[in-house]
């Protein structure tokens, strides 16, 4: 099993994150893929990923922190996508009209400059959208980039059947598991299981039994039980075949 989306350079990981690893690997999660919410994070998300041999990582510009992009940051994020070869994917990017932290048309613009980037380098993008899907398909309909997975989908499936028509994956967090997710969980049901993967966003978004606690890749493994017994199927089941398509979406090994 592999969480397909974690942020293990987070301070909240910082005093025990050796033993957070051990916890997932003893839950039979093989590998990890840490994402970066800035360039500063990136650079630490690299480190981790070269100290641990499970743990892969994705670089990029979060839209909480577009308003601090800078003309040479292209460059930058090239030159960081390409110093490590554990470095699998160009994210977390996006956009977020929720909090709008970033103004609307900066967010948009980084967005473009990153996923363009993304093509150019042949890296899958990992994508975060927040009450911004019309926007963002525009986005990466302009663009369209070889490999995207829209990373802890909320949407309808309305919202998101043509990126998947389009051949780009899902990723579904412990929100699935909420007792609000009604929507979330008919999305869930409609998405090819070609096309879904599974992800914690740890530290963040628990899943039951654990909301409320501080999240970690341990529990993508709650994630997958839920998701299983939705569809109706054994775990290992779709165990094999998530853990199929995060191998072939990241480059990992099987």
């Amino acid at each position: 099993m592999i969480d397909t989306h974690c942020h293990l350079a987070d301070r909240k990981f910082s005093a025990d994150l050796p033993q957070v690893i051990a916890r997932a690997e003893a839950q039979g999660i093989t590998q990890m893929v840490t994402i970066a919410d800035s360039l500063i994070e990136a650079q630490a998300c690299i480190l981790l990923s070269e100290e641990y041999p499970q743990v892969f990582c994705a670089v990029g510009v979060h839209p909480h922190h577009a308003k601090d992009w800078r003309k040479d940051d292209t460059a930058r994020l090239r030159a960081l996508s390409a110093s490590s070869q554990k470095v699998r994917a160009i994210g977390e990017i996006g956009l977020d009209y929720h909090y709008d932290f970033s103004p609307r048309d900066v967010q948009r613009e980084v967005f473009l400059a990153q996923l363009a980037l993304a093509k150019e380098l042949s890296l899958p993008a990992v994508v975060h959208c927040r009450e911004a899907i019309e926007d963002l398909r525009a986005i990466i309909q302009e663009v369209q980039p070889q490999k995207l997975v829209l990373h802890c989908c909320t949407e309808r499936w309305e919202d998101v059947q043509p990126l998947v028509e389009n051949g780009y994956l899902l990723g579904f967090t412990g929100i699935v598991t909420y007792a609000n997710a009604q929507e979330i969980r008919r999305t869930a049901t409609l998405c090819p299981l070609s096309q879904m993967l599974l992800e914690t966003d740890a530290p963040y978004l628990a899943p039951v039994p654990h909301r409320g606690k501080r999240n970690e890749p341990a529990f993508v493994r709650d994630v997958a039980a839920f998701i299983a017994e939705l569809l109706g199927m054994p775990l290992k089941e779709l165990d094999r075949k998530t853990t199929e398509n995060a191998v072939a979406f990241f480059g990992l090994s099987s």
